[in-house]
């Protein structure tokens, strides 16, 4: 026998049990046994009827989450300064190279004008306050959580009043007063204001662009995905056409970090559903912005206004069931 027949017979007993298996009961082995297998496929006719056009649940949208990142870093929490006040007057303790009598012999008017003058400073080696690492009661450098004295802005005047006096006492030209300019607040004019059309509020926290469409919803910028357009391609469309083209601009990738589905608007009670209404589902792209500002003067999608909002902010103005969907692809800082 060949092995061609080998092997067909094989076959069909792999698919075609046999009926004097023991494990097929009788009323089976009939039902096999009578069986017929079609042994070719009957041809196909050829349809005259035009398929129907199927209206798709839902379009792709793709989203733009456009971000400015923290520009200073974040305010320190109370323990957190009187810690790091502690380590400085340690620090300045244990690390300074000699005592002020290797400068000054003990009891010399050199000595005692010294002392005046650390008395009238009140910060010696540059530290804040009255403490003074030379005293006998140098070991109680610890703070009580709340200290003024552990407050930045409470030691960044204290320096600069200090550099200034000494700036001035040794200053040949007695008749200006020289002044040291202090640091940039952490609180802007527009957290005053609360400009929320500003880039300069918050600036320990990271701001998101919403938009807001004409019928008066917010959202991230936003629009359909053309024909033969990639994701990342129609975001960055989305974003010129949304927000205008005054940003420098950077997406962070090619995927999606998130995404959101709108369900088809439902009928009235009394109405027909239309037969063209879908939903859409909307895949949102990271962007970060580098320079420039919104602008919506030249935009193409009808939108009325925009705002620069931090994370807490955005459950004001967005639908409940929309953050919830995109809430954890933000920074909480």
């Amino acid at each position: 026998m060949s092995s061609g027949s080998n092997s067909a017979r094989r076959v069909a007993s792999l698919l075609r049990p046999s009926i004097i298996d023991s494990g097929v009961c009788r009323s089976c082995q009939e039902t096999i046994g009578r069986r017929s297998y079609a042994t070719a496929t009957p041809a196909a006719t050829e349809s005259t009827t035009t398929p129907p056009v199927v209206t798709p649940a839902y379009t792709i949208n793709a989203g733009v989450v456009l971000s400015r990142p923290p520009q200073i870093t974040r305010e320190l929490e109370p323990f957190e300064k009187a810690f790091f006040f502690y380590q400085k007057r340690l620090n300045e303790r244990l690390a300074l190279p000699f005592t002020k009598y290797f400068y000054f012999k003990r009891g010399t008017p050199a000595d005692e004008d010294w002392k005046k003058k650390i008395q009238e400073r009140r910060t010696a080696a540059r530290d804040i306050g009255k403490y003074n690492a030379y005293d006998s009661d140098a070991w109680n450098d610890e703070l009580l959580l709340g200290a003024e004295q552990s407050e930045p802005a409470n030691q960044v005047e204290a320096l600069v009043q200090d550099a200034e006096s000494t700036a001035n006492a040794t200053s040949q030209d007695t008749s200006k007063k020289e002044d040291i300019p202090r640091p940039y607040p952490r609180i802007t004019e527009a957290d005053q204001k609360n400009d929320q059309k500003s880039l300069n509020r918050l600036l320990s926290r990271t701001l998101y662009l919403l938009v807001q469409s004409k019928e008066g919803n917010w959202k991230f910028p936003t629009s359909p995905v053309e024909t033969g357009e990639t994701l990342r391609l129609a975001a960055e469309r989305t974003l010129s056409e949304s927000a205008g083209v005054n940003m420098n601009t950077w997406m962070v990738g090619y995927h999606p970090v998130g995404w959101h589905k709108f369900n088809a608007p439902r009928a009235k009670k009394g109405e027909t559903a239309k037969p063209d209404a879908s939903g859409s589902k909307v895949f949102f792209l990271k962007s970060r912005i580098m320079a420039g500002q919104a602008d919506l003067s030249i935009n193409t999608q009808n939108l009325k206004d925009f705002k620069w909002l931090a994370k807490e902010e955005l459950p004001q103005y967005l639908n409940t069931q929309y953050y919830s969907n995109i809430k954890n692809m933000l920074a909480d800082r």
